[in-house]
């Protein structure tokens, strides 16, 4: 048995526009508006029911409570907060989150709150969205609401969940909400995230909040594929694209000069004002990271930043990610050397793979060893003395996944999305005894 230290956090993760549904009790979000047009997300798939969590949260957390889950990180949807993007609160909105709190409260599971998952009010978006700087000031109202109601009730606070994937994914290539292809709008956007995660997080400390708050990065290894001097440049640029222009300016308080000459050619950077980056670089209590997979790079004249992407020659999940568990032990070693050994919480981690329900049961082996490898791996990093506090799957449900609508399945617990039946999997069968034993056994070594 490979033991974890003792006190170590281990929970489930989900995201509010993912399971909730509930269209009919919240505001129009960028996601909703994504949705309806068409070839946007896989078979026209959409989020208006999804998990039914919003009426169906007492069997949910009743269901962790069975499967030992102690913590549980879940996010807070802004559109149903503010459904018309103004300052006029729902108060049924409000009344669901009071009311899950307090079902958490009563089943022992303590909650981790996500302040943005993606989910921005549609009437934001027509106002340029975050490329507007006038979003910070929204953003952290909407959060000052939050803090005033369930700041004495949350120990454990997320201001945004993967900044890269909101500005690149949603400004840069379009792949998601709101669907904009724009380099510069892509750096607007970065910028004015990580500024209004400064400036709640200055919030959160004058108000004298108990608890500890952080950011939620999406980060990977990014390894040259060959020796070659323009394969080793590349990776570095694109891990200056994926992870330093995010970590940089939260731990060093700068943008790194590489990316900024990269990046020089689309913009001047008149968006930065002074005294930007000492707000972004307020100082957190944790980073959270979520990692999946790696990448490796080749120099590839004409691509974006110069960088192609080759196979490692290892298995994929069902979204066609290479699995290299390493990756993460390299990774959480790299943020301890890099900037100053921070406490870490692992606030994703997971894989898709076609599960099928048979007699009555979800056979899933393969993320079984998924997340074997990676527990594996987040102990390596301990050994080597990674600051690392805590470990959430991704994802307690089966759920919607973005631009893939409902035909990738990530959860510890398969969805019926006709019945709406939960069916625990094997691996969350798996998990619950690697959480009763704070440990893992050691198993067969997987080629």
């Amino acid at each position: 048995m490979r033991k974890f230290p003792e006190h170590f956090v281990w929970g489930t993760a989900t995201s509010s526009f993912q399971i909730e549904g509930g269209r009919e009790s919240r505001g129009e979000s960028i996601w909703d508006q994504f949705c309806k047009n068409p070839g946007k997300v896989l078979n026209g798939d959409h989020g208006e029911v999804a998990c039914d969590h919003i009426n169906r949260y007492k069997e949910d957390v009743q269901l962790m409570k069975d499967l030992n889950v102690p913590w549980y990180r879940f996010s807070i949807s802004w559109s149903r907060i503010f459904p018309n993007g103004d300052r006029v609160v729902n108060e049924e909105g409000l009344q669901f989150y009071d009311n899950l709190l307090t079902e958490l409260e009563q089943q022992g599971i303590k909650p981790a709150v996500t302040l943005y998952h993606w989910d921005l009010p549609q009437a934001l978006q027509d106002k340029g969205g975050w490329m507007n700087r006038d979003i910070v000031e929204e953003f952290a109202h909407y959060c000052d609401v939050i803090f005033d109601c369930f700041g004495d009730r949350v120990s454990n606070w997320i201001t945004h969940n993967e900044p890269w994937v909101v500005s690149w994914l949603g400004y840069g290539s379009g792949e998601h909400a709101p669907g904009y292809r724009d380099i510069p709008g892509f750096l607007k956007a970065a910028h004015h995230v990580l500024l209004s995660h400064g400036v709640v997080v200055k919030r959160f400390r004058e108000r004298g909040l108990q608890g500890e708050i952080g950011i939620t990065l999406n980060l990977n290894s990014s390894y040259p594929f060959n020796e070659n001097a323009s394969s080793v440049e590349a990776a570095v640029r694109w891990d200056g694209f994926l992870n330093r222009w995010f970590l940089d300016p939260v731990f060093k308080g700068q943008y790194p000069a590489d990316m900024l000459e990269h990046y020089s050619v689309y913009t001047d950077f008149s968006f930065v004002k002074e005294g930007d980056l000492d707000t972004m670089s307020a100082a957190v209590d944790f980073l959270g990271i979520n990692y999946y997979s790696i990448s490796y790079l080749t120099h590839q004249p004409g691509a974006w930043l110069e960088a192609g992407h080759e196979g490692g020659g290892h298995r994929r999940t069902s979204m066609g990610w290479e699995v290299y568990a390493k990756g993460l032990s390299d990774l959480l070693i790299r943020l301890k050397n890099d900037y100053d050994n921070p406490v870490i919480y692992v606030t994703e981690n997971g894989a898709a793979y076609d599960d099928e329900v048979t007699n009555g049961e979800v056979h899933d082996p393969e993320r079984v060893q998924y997340l074997q490898e990676h527990l594996d791996a987040c102990l390596d990093a301990i050994d080597a003395d990674v600051d690392l506090r805590g470990y959430f799957a991704w994802s307690f449900l089966d759920n919607f996944e973005w631009a893939f609508g409902y035909c990738k399945r990530f959860g510890l617990v398969y969805v019926d999305f006709e019945t709406q039946q939960r069916i625990p999997k094997e691996s969350a069968k798996w998990f619950q005894q690697v959480i009763l034993n704070n440990g893992l056994k050691i198993q067969q070594q997987y080629t």
